[in-house]
């Protein structure tokens, strides 16, 4: 049994390292799965109207949302995209249009510019490692996201979805008090709604 954040902690640090080999592997036989997860995520989520969504920039295999915001961006939604911050903090936001220029962040990550106005997302697509269907999902190990949403749910309603591979699906995700739920999770596969 799990007692302690330290014991959740190393379980995590483990997870990650199985986690990242079944994405590899399904990136390398999925290699079209953005284009896929767009209309899954179009045809199955209802959007708030109006609501500003935030993709991410895929690094390495991640699951790529680019597809899904271009439709998006088709379809009326203004998108944002995520700038991390300093360890320990949430991230914060641009605005994003196809097209508009990207500069480099920490780590290398693509973000808007500094020129562009800061955003405040109703809808976060969110990368992951592994995730299962309580809506729970491993991440990179920092935390930025479970901060992200947590504030960004106190401040009003926010429809979280994690972007990924069927084959990143767990029995269980190790979780600690901290970790956020995600709403829905869609994949090359099709959507699963977590509250169900």
């Amino acid at each position: 049994m799990l007692n302690t954040d330290a014991d959740i902690a190393a379980v995590k640090a483990v997870e990650r390292a199985a986690a990242k080999r079944r994405r590899a592997a399904a990136h390398a036989a999925h290699p079209d799965a953005g284009a896929r997860i767009a209309p899954n995520l179009l045809s199955t989520v209802s959007l708030p109207v109006g609501a500003i969504v935030s993709g991410y920039c895929a690094m390495g295999d991640e699951a790529d949302p680019l597809p899904s915001l271009l439709a998006l961006a088709a379809g009326g939604h203004d998108l944002c995209l995520p700038v991390t911050p300093r360890r320990g903090l949430p991230l914060s936001f641009r605005l994003w249009q196809p097209g508009d220029a990207l500069e480099r962040g920490v780590w290398d990550i693509p973000v808007p510019p500094a020129t562009a106005p800061d955003a405040e997302p109703g809808v976060l697509l969110v990368p992951l490692l592994a995730f299962d269907r309580e809506g729970y999902r491993l991440g990179y190990g920092g935390g930025y996201y479970d901060r992200t949403m947590a504030m960004l749910k106190e401040k009003g309603p926010l429809l979280a979805i994690g972007i990924a591979y069927a084959a990143q699906e767990v029995e269980s995700v190790p979780r600690e008090a901290t970790d956020q739920r995600l709403d829905w999770i869609v994949t090359e596969q099709g959507a699963i709604r977590t509250d169900e």
